[in-house]
């Protein structure tokens, strides 16, 4: 890869790490963005080092969020659930999260995203 490409999808990625350090708060959002093997980021959520195919990085980066989505809906439904004897859910056991269906909406944001960032990157 050449350096200006390089440079330009870690200012790309680091745009996307800052942004949900904002939404999620930083300890989360730097664990998230460092699942990503390739990928290195430093405290303030500045993208340090990429190793690999970018795309295969911007999708692994988005996927890390996408699967907090369960997480999310898990942590918001159990107080509300709480209340129910013999438990509507049975929170003992953790929700499992569905890999989303392509034709699903979600999906296609997802994926909308990916396409606007990578559209961003000069080649």
């Amino acid at each position: 890869m050449q350096p200006a490409q390089d440079t330009d999808y870690k200012k790309l990625l680091t745009e996307v790490i800052q942004k949900q350090m904002v939404i999620l708060g930083p300890g989360i959002t730097l664990t998230k963005a460092r699942n990503v093997k390739g990928l290195s980021v430093n405290d303030s959520g500045i993208v340090t080092d990429i190793q690999g195919p970018p795309q295969e990085l911007i999708q692994g980066l988005i996927d890390q969020f996408v699967q907090l989505s369960g997480l999310i809906v898990r942590k918001t439904m159990e107080p509300l659930l709480s209340g129910y004897p013999d438990g509507v859910a049975n929170l003992s056991q953790p929700l499992q999260a569905t890999n989303p269906d392509p034709q699903e909406p979600q999906a296609n944001a997802a994926q909308e995203a990916i396409n606007q960032a990578v559209g961003k990157v000069k080649v």
